[in-house]
């Protein structure tokens, strides 16, 4: 059986499901995403087909479209976490908000051009299991 992908909040305030299925995974290095997140991109996926359906009350839930762009930004208010919304016609889910096991790999990196200048050769950096111990 086939189940639709949920997720939440950090705080588990708000849970969703997308009833429909992912077309896309775009990993967006602009400028707008790099701020949204606090990191090196964004990783959405897009459902244009899809509808999105709250598990819980929207009260904590806000939607922050960026002024003269198509830029939109939903997020709990309670705990700040990212939330999906379905803006223009079609969903967007942060990948990171998903409970779920996301199953599509991602499609693309866009807006390469607008990449944080820190940006370069991430997977030469050290990895760590677990957040590093302090050395004693």
């Amino acid at each position: 059986m086939h189940s639709n992908p949920q997720g939440s909040c950090l705080c588990q305030a708000a849970r969703f499901e997308v009833v429909g299925s992912f077309e896309s995974f775009f990993l967006c290095h602009c400028s707008y995403c790099r701020k949204d997140t606090g990191s090196a991109h964004a990783a959405n996926l897009f459902a244009p087909s899809a509808t999105l359906k709250w598990l819980t009350d929207t009260q904590t839930v806000r939607v922050y479209p960026l002024p003269n762009t198509r830029h939109v930004k939903s997020f709990c208010t309670t705990c700040g976490s990212a939330l999906p919304n379905d803006h223009n016609g079609f969903v967007v889910v942060p990948a990171g908000s998903l409970d779920t096991p996301v199953t599509l790999t991602p499609t693309a990196h866009l807006f390469m051009a607008s990449r944080a200048e820190w940006d370069q050769d991430l997977h030469t950096a050290q990895q760590f299991a677990t957040f590093p111990l302090p050395q004693t």
